[in-house]
């Protein structure tokens, strides 16, 4: 049939539906597999208010697709991972036919591929709202939402679904985890496991070796990522994982795998820059720290080239900040925002002791320990979009500045579990974000986890994120991102005085009770011998510090940088002033 013949059935489906719908039966009879046709009789039977039947002319229409040259031509491009040459294809398509979900589904692919998950999720929305009955399309939106930390939105298009493949199974397993529920994921895992074809899925048992993880189940995790080792010996992510326990040491026979995934023409960029961190860590437990040094600053640079980072943007945005949360500013929105006492927020940078306070405070009968939230930096980039941040703060309204705070305590409620007077968000990027935090939620308390600068600088190095840290991966960042935080904490020491309070990890190594005293005391909280206690806390912890949280205070990971002090000078150079500061405080 023709364009024009389609263009005639379209105006049809509006004026007369029944009339339209025998037109594409008739066109069914002659070719059951044309798209265009099944298409429009489901819009048919929709206007004509016959759901049922539409949900399946809608999904044979999105099966005959699968024949569409150019779907066939823009999919092998995908397959190929070459999204510019399949994103116009599709736009084409889209052009012509704004209404072919299977196109609609595959642009959102591209989208979601190159971490443009909100425009991923638009596209898969629509996609829905044309095929409600679409199952690849909802499960596509779900894992769009679950990227941009949309969990309880996620978890509910999940709900939606009846199909419970495994790939399903996972997903779940992950949102439900991310929610606090992991007796759940862990159920999930260990069904979807059980299924054939499913045990022999490595990064499968990599995500459950997590989840075991995060609950204190070390010697099943590690039992996990050797069971993915077996199936995938090259697999970067498991030995990194196994690394990153901190508590545990690779052997000769583990450093020999490794080194044998390295020569592995195989293994992917992801995997090499793993298996680099894998063997720095094993070298460097083993005593040979300027050998591990070597993989680090590997490992490093080719993390680099994936996760470019600028620190002039992170310069920038502290000068303006600096800029505008002056005296007068603060003095004018003083008691504004949302009264809630409830959170506890503790900041800095990563490796700087902000687990081991959170353990700590978590184990007081009046605090519950939660995780990294992400509802701060979802509410920067909310008000990012109303104008330039942070200037944009400058024109919210009382109204508003309430508002913000509680829609933070109302996104927050779903992980706070115990019914505790207070929670803690140790989200360490909201340091950025502490004026913003004061001027919406004013009588919550702000914590600031500091570290010597040489040791959490190298700690920092020496750690590989899944997301989220992009300034770790190259010395001198590292360097001008530290300077940068002390200045705006030394800012805001200055316009808001006493309102944040500052934990030196190297106090609390050095006297546990008193450092543990002073901040319950700071945060108007009475001590408790719990606190004291902390590593008999089983809570669930999800951080790269879960292992050594829970033991008593060490200083196993303290002083590492002397090792390889003459390779740091990146670093030094880049902290300047800030580290002859540290050292005289």
């Amino acid at each position: 049939m023709t364009p024009a013949n389609y263009s005639a059935i379209r105006k049809e489906v509006g004026q007369n539906p029944r009339a339209a719908l025998r037109d594409c039966e008739r066109l069914l009879a002659r070719n059951s597999d044309d798209a265009e046709a099944h298409r429009l009789a489901a819009r048919a039977l929709r206007a004509l208010g016959n759901e049922e039947r539409a949900s399946v002319e809608e999904l044979a229409a999105i099966d005959a697709s699968t024949l569409d040259p150019i779907l066939i031509q823009a999919g092998h491009a995908m397959v190929r991972n070459r999204l510019e040459q399949a994103e116009p294809l599709l736009r084409g398509r889209l052009r012509e036919n704004p209404f072919d979900v299977a196109a609609i589904r595959m642009l959102a692919e591209i989208a979601g591929r190159i971490a443009r998950y909100q425009d991923a999720e638009q596209l898969l929305r629509r996609a829905l709202e044309l095929a409600p009955a679409f199952v690849a399309a909802r499960t596509n939106l779900a894992m769009a939402l679950y990227r941009q930390n949309k969990t309880v939105e996620a978890l509910a298009e999940l709900d939606r679904l009846t199909d419970e493949g495994p790939g399903n199974g996972v997903l779940r397993a992950a949102v439900v985890g991310r929610l606090g529920e992991f007796a759940e994921a862990i159920s999930l895992y260990e069904s979807v496991l059980a299924r054939p074809g499913s045990e022999r899925q490595p990064r499968i048992w990599t995500s459950y070796g997590h989840a075991l993880k995060t609950v204190g189940r070390q010697a099943d995790a590690v039992a996990a990522y050797r069971r993915a080792l077996d199936l995938r010996p090259a697999f970067g992510e498991a030995w990194w994982s196994i690394a990153n326990l901190k508590t545990v040491r690779l052997q000769e026979a583990d450093i020999a795998s490794i080194q044998a995934g390295l020569a592995d023409p195989s293994a992917s960029a992801e995997d090499r820059y793993h298996l680099h961190f894998a063997l720095a860590k094993a070298l460097e437990d083993a005593g040979r720290p300027e050998e591990g040094f070597d993989h680090y600053l590997t490992a490093n640079t080719l993390r680099r080239e994936q996760l470019p980072y600028r620190a002039e943007r992170t310069r920038r945005t502290v000068d303006r900040t600096i800029a505008l949360f002056d005296a007068a500013f603060l003095a004018k929105r003083n008691g504004l925002g949302c009264p809630e006492p409830d959170p506890v927020f503790v900041l800095g940078l990563p490796r700087a002791g902000s687990t081991l306070i959170e353990q700590i405070l978590s184990s007081h009968s009046m605090v519950e320990g939660t995780m990294e939230l992400p509802d701060i930096l979802s509410l920067v980039s909310r008000l990012g979009k109303e104008g330039s941040y942070p200037e944009v703060i400058a024109g919210l309204s009382p109204e508003r500045l309430r508002e913000l705070g509680e829609t933070y305590l109302e996104r927050t409620r779903i992980h706070r579990r115990e019914g505790k007077a207070l929670f803690i968000d140790k989200t360490p990027n909201n340091w950025l974000h502490a004026g913003l935090i004061h001027l919406i939620l004013p009588n919550a308390r702000i914590v600031d986890a500091r570290r010597h600068p040489l040791d959490c600088g190298y700690s920092n190095f020496r750690q590989h994120y899944a997301s989220g840290q992009a300034f770790s991966y190259d010395l001198a960042d590292i360097g001008h991102y530290y300077a940068d935080y002390v200045r705006l904490m030394r800012h805001f020491d200055s316009v808001m005085p006493g309102r944040i309070v500052r934990v030196i990890h190297e106090d609390l190594l050095d006297d546990p009770e008193a450092a543990t005293r002073n901040l319950l005391n700071a945060l108007a909280l009475p001590f408790e011998d719990a606190c004291l206690r902390f590593f008999e806390n089983d809570r669930a912890v999800r951080t790269a510090s879960s292992e050594q949280v829970r033991r008593p205070i060490n200083r196993d990971g303290a002083g590492l940088w002397r090792a390889v002090e003459d390779r740091l000078t990146p670093l030094r150079e880049a902290l300047g002033p800030t580290l002859d500061d540290y050292a005289c405080r």
